[in-house]
């Protein structure tokens, strides 16, 4: 299931979705270095800037790649009192890393969403708030990942919790909304509208089924669900606290007609 747009048009041109966007292929592409896969350079970015929750929570202690292939983090028991590179402060990988990517389909698919539900959110709020928003909806996310393993020393990268934060605002304030939805079943694809609240509901299930039928700990198969879930779960809760110039009249696209 692939959303491609909604119906509700913006009274504005959404400046700070479109330039999160430019942010984030500046920073694949240029940063990282990346194309179809990282290579060296990105996998030691994501490493230095990603945000590692073992670093997050022993300050001071960084992380490098050891020998054997594994992170290994200053302070862990089988790393002793060997040093480990410095790395960005844990304080600057929380925000850095909201901006990175693993890979190019990992950016594809974040910034298609961000497209056709950020442009929206935006336009529900002054564009200061808006920042805030998205900025405490990726801390969000990124803290209850690092609660649920505490000592995982996998980089976390993307804009994945911070995104799903506007997902779950726009569940809140416009879940009558239609979503032109792209449709594969085995082999074959159709394309149909769906309500809004349809769309994101499946999406959070998706979220939720691996989250919860996985121990805490394993890596997810390199999807942070909980950052998924943490981030969604803030937007819906606050939205409201934000938004205050929601459209009220969204769904006049696809009334019937009265003659």
């Amino acid at each position: 299931m692939i959303p491609l747009k909604d119906d509700i048009p913006t009274r504005r041109f959404p400046v700070l979705t479109v330039a999160i966007i430019a942010i984030c292929c500046v920073v694949y592409f240029g940063f990282e270095g990346g194309l179809w896969s990282l290579g060296q350079t990105g996998d030691e970015r994501v490493l230095e800037y990603g945000a590692i929750p073992y670093e997050i929570t022993h300050p001071g202690d960084d992380c490098a790649v050891a020998s054997d292939g594994n992170v290994r983090c200053e302070g862990q028991p089988e790393v002793g009192g060997s040093q480990a590179p410095a790395q960005a402060p844990w304080y600057v990988t929380v925000f850095a890393s909201m901006f990175m990517h693993g890979s190019l389909l990992h950016l594809a698919g974040n910034m298609l969403f961000l497209w056709i539900f950020g442009n929206n959110i935006e336009d529900s709020m002054g564009r200061g708030r808006f920042v805030l928003f998205y900025l405490l909806g990726g801390l969000a996310a990124l803290l209850l990942q690092v609660v649920t393993d505490t000592s995982s020393t996998i980089p976390t990268v993307g804009a994945s919790g911070a995104i799903a934060a506007v997902l779950g605002a726009y569940a809140v304030l416009y879940p009558r909304a239609r979503v032109v939805t792209l449709i594969f079943i085995i082999i074959i694809f159709t394309v149909i509208q769906l309500p809004a609240l349809l769309v994101l509901a499946l999406w959070f299930g998706l979220q939720l089924l691996p989250a919860f039928s996985e121990p805490l700990g394993s890596s997810g198969g390199g999807v942070a669900y909980f950052a998924h879930i943490g981030g969604f779960l803030f937007g819906m809760l606050v939205i409201k606290l934000f938004a205050d110039n929601v459209h009220e009249d969204y769904e006049a696209a696809h009334r019937i007609p009265v003659y």
